[in-house]
């Protein structure tokens, strides 16, 4: 049977979205519907049958997930033990002596293996490799019987300085599996080489945290796809924004953390670059978060390391995003100064917003748009009909009252708090980091960024905004474009001047080798493959290192060796692109390698979701909306107006997926791949 189908599916705090592409004509159907929780399977099962019902012809399934990040965030992560070096034992504790607030003494941090299951046994590997005590393997099968007994379901082993010399932690890693009860048993060399203890520690442990709760989740999705009759390709979105192949993804789960967002911003770079806009600040508003992220020249950032909560270090190749908890389900409150805030607790799916009618009685920014009649509450997302005398209640109970404001400046009142939280997350990400507003665009995506597009111009001072012909399913649109990506890292540690240059060519090697048989393990067509190759350097001294991209030269799959000389003006280039001069007679040293094999997959042509023929551009209806002020809005439907189209506001443009509004003063145009772009009047 001939395969053309491919479907990407995002899971969101509060609706899972389905983007559905048939490869053999380009086009493309949505669908979202509510996240179910506890187990998330069913609304990502629920999501693919509202628009696909023979999976036979499916070739790929992606999957951006949030379960991992979730297990994470709310502590739902497996018992697991650790058995370390002695006197190791509290470096997950200790962490860097940081503190989760920065003025006071008091605060408190967990880490998500107990003290009396991390043990320890005599072994040690010295910096440079050297093993001086090997490592007591009966001590090991011995804690590892200890940490049975206590019911834990998985096992990192953690060996000081094992990124210099892997010996001592393959020798345990060894020995526990033939007692372990299952295979998740793993170890910070082959998780993590690379030094630094605490970073290397606590991503192996995080990792051995999410594998039986990610793998199992991940397993009950796949059979369920089978017994549907999928027979295709099931494949993960890393948080580096790259795909990784099931098995993959079971073995180094915490490579899943923050997976739906990167989506979003993959697909949010691909869209912009085909529309002629290479710089934009991506802006995901989904049902519990408002997730930011920089593009400049096509490229998404990627950051070595993140925090997903305080204390809990992840360090693996990640796009930098920015998360604030300013969702349509994020709850409004006063509080006992009298001040009005925004989250970070959201309504979710289940109970949802107050007009929803699940139970919740506090008032959402969801139910402020509603009651501003901004949402049509007989055309919501997720269909259905909307309480709005409900929504009224609960903003006059929690809102209005408290701050002596009657139910619209109350709600307006929400929404401008919102808009104020969302635009401080846009400036951290640019006007913080040196970059001009004006130079970006806005790209508002998930089912409420759009409602605030306009609202971002005003206060952030950005060019205009593009907001993509499917915005509500934009993260799941990145799962079917991103590419496959594998990830490498080694620490070399060695000065610049004296590195084997001879090594490090064979390093890399290696990790070219060990990418291209996980590319081809995972059975997917690829239009190309690429090697990007990095070094973290610094000068002698310093404590931060730049990352030196490395120009390489392959000869089919052999990498010629770096030449010094090479590296020298690569890290002097970098470095001065970061902090504007070198540092005469400095001394530079060479810390980690740094590579990434990936297996670029064919894009489609968003050309595919441009409207077809001459389109409606006449409003359907018209109602009363509050901008500022109760205006005469015209109501369109956005997926009906045809290229080349021009709304000026106000009006509101509605869509299963989304709702946009365009406010007095501006107006935006339908280009010729299907987004509106959203400009001031004139500009």
């Amino acid at each position: 049977m001939m395969r053309s189908t491919m479907i990407g599916v995002d899971v969101g705090g509060t609706f899972t979205d389905v983007f559905v592409l048939d490869e053999a004509t380009g086009r493309a159907r949505v669908a979202k519907v509510p996240t179910t929780r506890p187990d998330q399977s069913g609304g990502f099962m629920a999501g693919i049958a509202a628009q696909v019902g023979d999976l036979g012809s499916v070739a790929s399934v992606v999957h951006g997930t949030t379960a991992g990040t979730n297990a994470l965030l709310e502590r739902k992560g497996a018992r697991i033990g650790v058995i370390t070096t002695e006197g190791f034992r509290d470096v997950l504790e200790m962490r860097r002596r940081d503190r989760p607030r920065t003025w006071g003494l008091r605060g408190a941090f967990e880490p998500v293996v107990p003290r009396d299951l991390r043990l320890e046994v005599s072994e040690r590997t010295l910096a440079d490799g050297t093993v001086h005590t090997p490592v007591d393997l009966e001590a090991v099968r011995a804690a590892g019987r200890a940490l049975i007994d206590a019911g834990c379901r998985a096992v990192a082993v953690l060996f000081v300085n094992a990124y210099a010399n892997p010996d001592n932690e393959r020798a345990a890693v060894a020995a526990l599996r033939d007692l372990w009860p299952n295979a998740h048993v793993a170890s910070s060399s082959e998780i993590l080489p690379e030094i630094r203890e605490f970073e290397r520690f606590s991503t192996t442990a995080l990792n051995a945290y999410l594998q039986p709760e990610v793998s199992g989740y991940l397993a009950r999705l796949e059979a369920a796809l089978t017994g549907q009759g999928f027979g295709g390709e099931f494949l993960i979105v890393q948080s580096n924004g790259g795909v990784m192949a099931v098995d993959t993804a079971c073995r180094l789960p915490v490579r899943t953390a923050l997976s739906g967002p990167a989506a979003g911003v993959i697909a949010a770079a691909y869209i912009a670059q085909s529309a002629g806009f290479p710089d934009i600040i991506t802006g995901d508003m989904g049902g519990t978060s408002f997730d930011v992220s920089l593009i400049e020249d096509g490229q998404a950032a990627l950051a070595a390391q993140t925090a997903i909560d305080f204390g809990m270090v992840v360090r693996t190749p990640m796009i930098e995003i920015t998360t604030i908890g300013a969702g349509g389900g994020s709850i409004a409150w006063v509080d006992k100064g009298g001040l009005l805030n925004i989250g970070p607790e959201s309504a979710g799916s289940d109970p949802g917003p107050v007009a929803y009618g699940r139970g919740n009685t506090r008032p959402t920014v969801t139910d402020a748009n509603i009651v501003l009649g901004r949402i049509d509450p007989d055309r919501p997302i997720g269909g259905g009909t909307l309480d709005v005398a409900a929504a009224r209640a609960a903003i006059d109970a929690h809102v209005g009252t408290p701050l002596a404001l009657n139910t619209e400046e109350a709600a307006e009142a929400i929404i401008r708090v919102a808009n104020a939280r969302m635009a401080g997350a846009i400036r951290l990400v640019s006007i913080e980091r040196g970059h001009d507003p004006k130079k970006f665009a806005f790209m508002p995506f998930g089912g409420g960024g759009a409602l605030h597009a306009g609202a971002m111009l005003a206060e952030v001072g950005l060019s205009r905004a593009i907001i993509p012909r499917y915005p509500g399913v934009t993260s799941a649109m990145g799962c079917v474009i991103a590419d496959m990506r594998q990830d490498f890292v080694q620490t070399v540690n060695a000065m610049t001047d004296t590195a084997d240059t001879e090594a490090l060519g064979a390093l890399i090697q290696n990790h070219i080798d060990d990418g291209a048989r996980l590319l081809d393990a995972a059975g997917v067509a690829f239009a190309g493959r690429e090697v990007v190759v990095e070094l973290d350097m610094a000068y002698v001294g310093q404590t931060h290192t730049v990352s030196v991209p490395l120009p390489i030269k392959l000869e089919g799959d052999t990498v010629a060796t770096p030449l010094r000389e090479q590296i020298v003006a690569a890290f002097e280039a970098a470095y001065r692109r970061v902090y504007g001069r070198l540092l005469p007679g400095g001394v530079t040293r060479i810390l980690n390698l740094r590579t990434a094999v990936i297996g670029t997959r064919p894009k489609f042509d968003l050309k595919a979701l441009a409207p077809e023929g001459e389109g409606v551009t006449t409003p359907r209806t018209h109602r009363r909306v509050h901008m500022g002020a109760w205006v005469e809005a015209a109501i369109l439907d956005r997926l009906s107006l045809p290229v080349g189209a021009v709304v000026t506001g106000p009006a509101v443009l509605e869509q299963p997926d989304t709702t946009i509004l365009i406010e007095p003063g501006l107006s935006g145009r339908v280009d010729d791949f299907g987004n509106i772009i959203l400009s001031r009047e004139g500009a």
